[in-house]
Parts: C-alpha cells; sequence; structure tokens
C-alpha cells in the first residue's frame, strides 16, 4: 500500500505539536503488536483523537487506519487527506460495506482504530459501547486493545471553540494490556469488561493529570473530579436532543427533494401536454 500522504502528515503534526510545547505523557506503547493485524479502541473526548491515538502505535512502527464519518471523507480538506491515509469512511446508514472494508483491512495485518462511544463524550467519562469492535477483532482473529487520551478536549470539543493554537497542553495517551476475545465468546460481556478497561485507563488519565483547570475554565474537567462538564446523564440528554434535531432536519431535506422533484415532474407533464 502506497504511503504518500500518511508520514508526512505525522511529521507536520509532531512539528506543530513541538511548535506549540505540547507535552506527551505516553505509556503502554509497547502493548501495540508490531507485526499483524488489531483493533485499536479508544475513548472519545475531542476531533483531534485519531491523532493522538495514531501517536499511540507510532514507536512500535505502524500506521493506524481509522473508522470515521463519512462527512468528513466529503469535506474537500480533509477528504483527500484522510483517503490518502487509507482511512475508511463509515456511512452510519450503511455500515455494513465500511465493516467489510475494516475486516479486509485486519486480515492484510493493519491496525484498525475504532471510537467504540461513535460519537464525543461531552461528559468526558466514557459512554455506552456497542460490540462492533468485539466482533470485529473475532472476525479478524486480532487482539482488542484498549486506549485511552485526555487533554485534547482543551484544544478542540463538541460545543466549545477551537483553541488549536493553543500552548503548552499536556496530553495523555494510555496503551491498556490487549484482549483476545473468541469465536463462542459473550460478545456483550467482553464489551462490558472492554468498557470497564477504558474507563479505568480514562479516570487514571485524569487522576493523574498535571494541570487542574484555572478558574472559569473548568468546562474541560468532568463533573466527577469537581468539572464543570455535563454529568453522563445530562450528556445523554444532549445526545438525544441532537440526534433529534439532526433527524428533522434530514426529513425536511428530504421532503424538499421530494417536492422538488415532483415539482419537476409535473412540469415536464405540462410541458409534453
Amino acid at each position: 500500500m502506497s504511503e504518500i500522504v500518511y508520514p508526512p502528515v505525522i511529521k507536520t503534526a509532531l512539528a506543530l505539536f513541538k511548535a506549540l510545547n505540547i507535552t506527551f505523557r505516553v505509556e503502554g506503547t509497547e502493548r501495540i503488536p508490531r507485526t499483524g493485524g488489531a483493533v485499536l479502541v479508544s475513548n472519545h473526548v475531542s476531533y483531534l483523537d485519531f491523532i493522538f491515538a495514531g501517536l499511540a502505535a507510532h514507536p512500535a512502527g505502524r500506521l493506524v487506519r481509522f473508522m470515521a464519518k463519512k462527512e468528513i471523507f466529503d469535506n474537500r480538506v480533509a477528504g483527500p487527506l484522510m483517503r490518502g491515509m487509507h482511512h475508511i469512511p463509515v456511512d452510519r446508514e450503511a455500515g455494513a460495506s465500511s465493516y467489510k472494508a475494516a475486516l479486509k483491512a485486519l486480515k492484510d495485518g493493519e491496525i484498525i482504530g475504532v471510537f467504540a462511544e461513535a460519537t464525543i463524550s461531552r461528559s468526558f467519562e466514557v459512554k455506552d459501547i456497542k460490540s462492533g469492535a468485539v466482533r470485529m477483532a473475532v472476525a479478524g482473529k486480532v487482539p482488542l486493545v484498549p486506549i485511552t487520551i485526555w487533554g485534547p478536549q482543551r484544544l478542540w470539543t463538541k460545543g466549545r471553540k477551537r483553541r488549536l493554537l493553543q500552548r503548552n497542553v499536556p496530553v495523555t495517551i494510555l496503551v491498556g494490556e490487549p484482549m483476545y476475545p473468541k469465536r463462542g465468546d459473550d460478545y456483550d460481556k467482553v464489551t462490558e469488561e472492554l468498557h470497564a478497561r477504558l474507563a479505568e485507563l480514562a479516570e487514571k488519565a485524569q487522576r493523574e493529570y498535571p494541570e487542574i483547570p484555572k478558574p472559569g475554565e473548568d468546562w474541560w474537567q468532568p463533573a466527577y473530579l469537581g468539572g464543570s462538564a455535563p454529568t453522563p446523564a445530562e450528556a445523554a440528554e444532549l445526545d438525544r436532543r441532537e440526534s433529534e434535531e439532526r433527524a428533522a432536519r434530514r426529513a425536511a431535506r428530504e421532503a424538499a427533494a421530494e417536492g422538488a422533484n415532483k415539482d419537476a415532474a409535473e412540469g415536464k407533464d405540462a410541458a409534453a401536454g
């Protein structure tokens, strides 16, 4: 597979992090397989998580192919980069093709990156996850590697202005012990164990983070540590409202398109008559 885009992107990101004096605490990178396929499962606190999760595999000399929503690939700037790095687009209304592409990549010895929470956690605690990552690891006969990231939410996260040029932000990346699910396992129980490991890593990263929020800046700290981020219940309600609003907008677009098609058809019939 040609790697014209991915290595320069990594070098550029590392140079930018150095210029911004972003400091890293990275632990457990020796748990990333140096060869063969694996499913890397990360928590999700920011729009930049794929960059930092990918860095966890850098010491092992590996490139991670992330599964990301199709809309990113449709962006005229991000799209060519995502395709050039051979990431995998996910159409939530037609997920079978993306699953098939990911499984093929696993069998070809690639590392697939998955954000099992699907969307960014507004509470910054690990949300409920589904069994897709576990099933993928089983089907590909590869290990499942949990990873937690903490800190990038201060740069760019849901509901907050981007602060991409903010300096001196510490970033924590913790890689957990690999899991080896196999066919015949109770996938729901394995998923619960995966969630527990992600949550444990996340709490460790949060409690041991080298900075505490300044006055008025505690929005990036989870509620259980005294921050003003939404609680998991509050975050779930915000997600529910957002989902309903998105569905309403989609329905309105579809209705408008259907109306336009109907008008065009009637106009054509009238012209023919």
